[in-house]
């Protein structure tokens, strides 16, 4: 498949020295043409192992809060010590490895997802909990920034389509933790967690695979042809950024009072089961790993400007809604077009935010993956603290202003979409 001749800006070079080091490659450069839709399909699937991980967490939350007389602020604290490991160290690796790619980096931090799980698995008592989630959140810390950079490597041109298939995998992963929560560990109990360490040790093989791959068809030079972007001042790419990151903090503190709460949200207000509870928060993850297939392909075709306003803007009726419906099947329907609409954006933002700093692909990446893990562990602890003092419904009434937010995309340049 051709890639766009606007899209023309990746060069592969194969490196022929033996090192990998920062010895000279002597081969020919060539353009990514095509989508290696083999390493983007498996990329995805390494993020949905890895996702799952997570999100497994947050779906036991319940069962933790019961077994281990917890209160709302310490299920707060678990999210903020998954969430700010994963975020304070994204940024690191992703300036570090585009400075020294490190392939092999990407099982190895499967590896410690897969110890932290073991971790959740056998801990008995609160301490090994927080050690488990840190372990949880080092392991996404190196996977986002380099599945990220792969990502793209392997678009062939198609950016918004490659990190949305990638970030799908995400999605569909935070989706099925509930799902597999509700049907393997409310019966099998805290130790059946340890089953989903196969899952992550499969995960350490398939990314082996895609170091190789990278290894092999790493990038090492980016070229960018002449665009808005790079005619930007200083003042207006300081400004472009601040607002991408004012809208991942409305879209990644919202979704964290869902993650977190929305399964003791429905317990309390419409009495359900907490395996009822863990298939309703299934439906929202699942309509936001939708939201994020849709979203890249639209903003390849629209640009990410409309998409991110649209995202971001188009989920407040919603959300200004949700805390008042007194219908559970209108707080399912609700929660569902939040899901799905909200999560389009995150593709569209980032992609945006590499066009606007070219050639820092991890960096980019890792700063907004990591601040998204932050934003929505702080909102986590905060919002727990809110819950515990002022009850549920007062805390999604709080959050139902978030998207408000969006309206400042209209600070945001054109960019690549003005071309």
């Amino acid at each position: 498949m051709l890639a766009p001749k606007r899209l023309h800006s990746e060069v592969l070079l194969t490196d022929t020295t033996a090192s990998g080091g920062s010895g000279s490659a002597t081969s020919t450069p060539s353009v990514a043409a095509t989508t290696a839709m083999a390493v983007i399909f498996a990329i995805s699937v390494s993020h949905m192992i890895n996702d799952i991980m997570q999100s497994l967490l947050a779906a036991i939350y319940p069962m933790l809060k019961d077994g281990y007389r917890l209160d709302f602020w310490q299920i707060g604290m678990l999210t903020l010590t998954f969430q700010v490991t994963a975020s304070v160290l994204q940024p690191l690796v992703g300036i570090y490895t585009d400075k020294r790619p490190m392939p092999y980096s990407l099982a190895a931090g499967m590896g410690s997802t897969l110890v932290g799980t073991l971790l959740i698995a056998y801990s008995t008592q609160y301490a090994m909990l927080l050690l488990g989630s840190a372990f949880i959140g080092i392991g996404s810390s190196i996977f986002h920034p380099e599945a990220s950079r792969v990502a793209r490597l392997a678009s062939g041109g198609r950016f918004g389509l490659a990190q949305s298939l990638f970030q799908v995998g995400g999605n569909f992963g935070q989706s099925l933790g509930p799902l597999l929560a509700a049907f393997i560990v409310v019966k099998g109990g805290q130790t059946s967690v340890a089953w989903f360490s196969l899952l992550a040790l499969g995960g350490v093989g398939l990314l082996y695979w895609i170091g190789g791959w990278y290894s092999r068809n790493r990038v090492i030079v980016t070229k960018r042809a002449a665009s808005g972007m790079q005619a930007l001042s200083r003042q207006r790419l300081i400004v472009a950024l601040c607002v991408l990151v004012a809208l991942t903090f409305s879209k990644n503190a919202y979704m964290a009072s869902i993650s977190s709460y929305y399964t003791f949200y429905v317990i309390q207000k419409f009495g359900v089961s907490v395996q009822n509870s863990q298939l309703l928060l299934f439906v929202f993850l699942f309509a936001a790993a939708l939201g994020t297939v849709i979203g890249g392909p639209i903003g390849d075709r629209f640009g990410a400007k409309f998409v991110i306003w649209f995202s971001i803007l188009g989920t407040l009726p919603f959300t200004l809604a949700l805390p008042y419906v007194d219908s559970l099947i209108w707080t399912a329907v609700l929660s569902f077009f939040i899901g799905v609409i909200m999560a389009s954006a995150f593709p569209a933002i980032v992609v945006f935010a590499q066009e606007l700093l070219p050639g820092r692909v991890g960096m980019v990446a890792g700063i907004f993956f990591g601040f998204a893990f932050g934003i929505g562990g702080i909102a986590a602890a905060v919002l727990g603290l809110l819950a515990d003092k002022h009850g549920i419904d007062f805390v999604y009434r709080m959050c139902s202003y978030l998207p408000l937010l969006g309206l400042l995309t209209i600070f945001l340049p054109k960019g690549r979409d003005a071309r």
